[in-house]
């Protein structure tokens, strides 16, 4: 049996060293491939200096072939800041901190800890790696065991002051960030999102008046209302508006090849007669176009789909169903659904209007003043009081669209909106509570379909979310714990003799399985879940999408740690002591503590895998410039679809990027003192990730501004540290108090016994950071309301002062407040003559400022103007229809088609993108209604 023992931990060595070489290969590939590559897809490696727009635009990487190596090195990683928003510089500064922490704790535990452990041990049948573990230590060299201590305490402090370094450098920057004037004059900054309202107030008169009490005022308020069938509506014509735009685009394609193959036959002087002819497709408006067009196409061979046989099915089934032209089709459709739109809108308008008149016949009521108790003969007067009566509630039931329990409210200071948010608004539970109410709201992060619930449902949902959370983490713990079996399987098949015929397979293939593709497997398993717990976190009822990133953050570390983590250690480690626990059944607490070590073998590989496959992967960005061209070739058939595939930008999605790092930082706490090999290793991997991510945010991704939180989740990977402390300690613990001497007695209590202190004190220091710091994360203090930190300050912590971190902006030129751009595949152009009226009572008008409103709000006059875009208002009820883009083609045939699509009112456009000879589309510009967007607000700048 012990020569079984042998030969698994042998077997852990091989393994160890295959994931290396193996690793060590793939990262050498992935990282030539990058330095060749990337000087020919600069689209792919380099998109950022690319862009268009001077304020994203970064200087080019080096020509050379390795210049990029010192372009990266050379980067000041806190411009990312500006880049890329602080979400992007804090995870930088969180991968530079875990380098900074990781440097003395790898040279201190190999110096320290590696002689400890394998130095003339008496511990039997441990090799390879095996004898640089906690576990490698004998029977009769138990004092050692002082040396784990000493360095765990000294790694704990270490950590502590790291800690509290980054935090203090944290909350300066936010605070800074809070109180730029690039950012308290946008509508982010004073804007709050309110749900759980009473129907008592469930007007925009109400609020205002309500929280107009607060300093500065309120500005505007736009009050959710129940849409009933528009968002549906809205929809429809989006998903028809792309079913039009790419039938035309096809229609176009299939006419210009045809007439490519026509000139093939014809001969030379009818190729120019007509050339002649496709020159001037204007010069006979009512037939030459539309004849040409058809000649090339011939009406059965345009674009047609079959209708689903019943309305309620998503989807038609083939050879059933009407065959409809797919053209004619959708711009009926279009054109009918921009009709009913603007009739319910209009009704929208009228509800809004009802809905202040009644506000304003409740609100007044008389009282007599009278001479009272003198006996004077003074006349009564009648007066009007506010608040004064009985509250009389309003009756919504004859509107059609009436108010929910939501509204949006744009302060004119920010202080106001961080006070409205955690003052006690109501005198009845679930009413306006804090916990329902949420500042710095961005409109395109507005998950608009949350916004409806009440407080009672809300808590029904959450409480349905975390038990599925929880079902999720326990059934995929089978599956995780079956991987831990293949980490270890030559235990296995040493243990078991119908599984001796894998012991068979040739070396490298074990180590293979064990190392690499445990590993894979364990990635593979894990992907499907943030998916889920994103699912999760919406239907939660969680009303931004910024919320439910910083939910599924929660959710996933949990999900690691406990699955990735301690699923894996225990599953791994039991395997690896099951040879001898077979026999030995009343040996148990001095195996596990001698095996249960053995399960860092492989988590030794997983780190190899994360750092160095990982890291070259990121750089290589394989799968992004395959998938460019695959795109292209089957997916780039409109200018807006080859827009997107060519142009839109790279993001991190943080729900999950923070938990794998912070789950690498479990594992590496957990491991550092027990397997001291995993600290060098560790050191090496967020070294890598620093310079690769640093690439990455500088050269390649664009955050949007809507999602950024500011650095919120920032904390939590703070407190995720902690449990990777909670976790090292733990675990030493344990095996501390399960090592036993010669003589089978307890040998590592007093070890123990102060490691229960140090516990302690971590748990101290933790309930600090977070009663120090938790109030001061998300609130904006008092102090600062009145103007930026003093510039000493930010010199002192190496963070730029106000005027560094963003440009300085004059209050009257911000014209981005009231044009902010819809995260949805439309944006807000300016209504036209006809649906002009149902888009401005949409956007809710502008409340009268409270008493205490402030004339000098930087964006008093960028609002003022009541034909602004609906900022908060459901895009369902405001935007326009999106304008059909397509291509110019040099037959002028596209002419037909809008001359078709104005007859029926359907907007669209042909600019900036073309149709070459061959049928293919390209771009060279944006949306078009993005682009009506920019002049929009150029003008409003101008006009200021």
């Amino acid at each position: 049996m012990s020569n079984d023992i042998a030969q698994s931990t042998t077997a852990s060595t091989k393994t160890f060293v295959t994931a290396l070489v193996l690793n060590g290969i793939i990262v050498s590939a992935e990282i030539t491939v990058f330095t060749i590559a990337r000087r020919y897809f600069r689209f792919i490696y380099e998109p950022r200096s690319l862009s268009v727009l001077e304020s994203k635009r970064q200087p080019p990487l080096s020509p050379r072939l390795f210049g990029w190596v010192l372009d990266v090195w050379n980067a000041d990683y806190r411009k990312i800041k500006h880049i890329n928003g602080l979400d992007s510089y804090f995870f930088i500064r969180f991968l530079r901190m875990m380098v900074r922490v990781m440097l003395p704790i790898w040279l201190l535990s190999w110096i320290l800890l590696l002689p400890l452990d394998a130095i003339a041990s008496t511990a039997p049948s441990h090799t390879g790696l095996d004898k640089f573990i906690f576990g490698n230590i004998g029977v009769t060299e138990q004092t050692r065991y002082a040396g784990h201590l000493i360095a765990t305490w000294i790694f704990t402090v270490w950590i502590w002051w790291n800690i509290k370094l980054e935090m203090d450098h944290y909350i300066l920057v936010r605070q800074e960030y809070l109180v730029s004037p690039a950012h308290t004059s946008t509508v982010q900054a004073c804007s709050i999102l309110i749900t759980g309202i009473p129907h008592e107030y469930l007007s925009e008169p109400a609020l205002t008046r309500l929280f107009g009490q607060l300093p500065g005022g309120v500005h505007k308020v736009w009050l959710n209302r129940n849409l009933g069938d528009i968002p549906n509506l809205f929809d429809r014509r989006l998903l028809a508006c792309n079913m039009l735009e790419a039938a035309e685009t096809s229609l176009l394609k299939k006419a210009i090849k045809r007439h490519k193959k026509q000139q093939k036959k014809v001969t030379g002087a009818e190729i120019k007669e007509k050339s002649s002819a496709d020159a001037q497709p204007g010069s006979d408006t009512e037939a030459a176009p539309k004849t040409h067009i058809e000649e090339l196409v011939p009406r059965e061979k345009w674009p047609s789909h079959r209708l689903p046989l019943f309305s309620w099915m998503p989807f038609s089934l083939p050879f059933l169903g009407t065959k409809v032209d797919t053209i004619e089709w959708a711009s009926n459709l279009v054109h009918e659904y921009n009709t009913e739109l603007i009739q319910k809108r209009q009704v929208l308008a009228t509800d809004i209007a009802r809905t202040e008149a009644a506000e304003a016949h409740v609100t007044q009521r008389t009282h007599t003043i009278g001479a009272g108790i003198f006996n004077i003969a003074v006349p009564a007067v009648q007066v009007t009081l506010p608040f004064v009566g009985a509250h009389t509630t309003h009756d919504y039931e004859d509107q059609t669209y009436p108010p929910m329990n939501g509204a949006f409210i744009l302060f004119n200071k920010q202080i106001a909106a961080h006070m409205a948010a955690h003052i006690l608004t109501h005198h009845k539970p679930y009413q306006m509570s804090n916990a329902l109410k949420y500042v710095e709201v961005a409109p395109d992060d507005v998950i608009w379909e949350n916004l409806t619930l009440s407080g009672y449902e809300r808590r029904v949902r959450l409480a349905i979310s975390w038990a599925a959370t929880i079902g999720i983490i326990i059934v995929w713990a089978i599956p995780v714990a079956f991987v831990g079996f293949i980490s270890n399987i030559h235990a296995l098949c040493s243990t078991y003799h119908w599984l001796a015929w894998v012991c068979k397979a040739p070396g490298v293939i074990i180590s293979f399985v064990q190392g690499f593709a445990s590993t894979v497997l364990l990635l593979l398993l894990f992907m499907l879940v943030p998916i889920i717990m994103r699912m999760l976190g919406r239907f939660e009822g969680i009303p931004q999408k910024k919320g439910v990133e910083l939910s599924l953050m929660d959710r996933y570390f949990m999900f690691q740690v406990i699955n990735g983590f301690l699923v894996i250690t225990f599953s791994s480690g039991l395997i690896a002591s099951l040879p001898f626990l077979v026999n030995n059944p009343s040996s148990v607490p001095s195996l596990l503590a001698q095996n249960l070590p053995k399960s860092s073998t492989f988590f030794l590989t997983f780190i190899l895998l994360q750092g160095l496959s990982g890291m070259g992967g990121g750089f290589l960005q394989i799968v992004p410039l395959v998938l460019y061209y695959v795109k292209i070739i089957l997916l780039g058939s409109t200018p807006r679809s080859v827009f997107g595939i060519k142009y839109e930008p790279r993001t991190a999605d943080w729900g999950t990027l923070f938990p794998v790092m912070t789950q690498l930082v479990v594992i590496t706490f957990g491991y550092s003192i027990i397997s001291p090999i995993i600290n060098g290793l560790a050191f090496a991997a967020f070294l890598f990730f620093y310079f690769l991510y640093k690439y990455l945010f500088t050269w390649v991704n664009d955050q949007p501004k809507s999602s950024d939180t500011g650095g919120l989740f920032f904390p939590k990977a703070i407190q995720h540290i902690f449990v990777g402390l909670y976790v090292q300690q733990l675990c030493l613990c344990a095996l501390f108090f399960l090592a036993e001497n010669s003589h089978k007695k307890p040998s590592a209590v007093p070890e123990g016994a102060l490691l229960i202190v140090l516990i302690v004190c971590t748990a101290f220091f933790h309930n600090l950071i977070r009663n120090s710091y938790g109030p001061l994360v998300k609130n904006l203090p008092l102090t600062l309301a009145d103007g930026p930190l003093h510039d000493d300050v930010g010199e002192k912590h190496d963070v730029p002062t106000t005027a560094d971190q963003a440009p300085q902006l004059d209050p009257k030129s911000i014209g981005d407040i009231k044009d902010v751009k819809q995260d949805d595949e439309e944006s807000s152009p300016r209504p036209d003559a006809a649906d002009s009226s149902a888009h401005k009572h949409a956007a809710s008008h502008p409340s009268k400022p409270g008493p205490h409103a402030s004339s000098n709000s930087p964006f008093t006059e960028a609002l003022e103007d009541d034909d602004a875009p609906a900022d908060f208002t459901h895009p369902a009820a405001a935007k326009e229809q999106r304008i059909i883009w397509l291509p110019k083609d040099q037959l002028g045939l596209v002419h037909e088609i809008e001359r078709g699509l104005d007859s029926l009112g359907i907007r669209h456009s042909t600019e900036g993108a073309v149709l070459d000879n061959d049928g293919h589309v390209d771009v060279t510009m944006t949306a078009p209604e993005s682009l009506e967007v920019d002049e929009e607000r150029l003008e409003e700048r101008l006009d200021v």
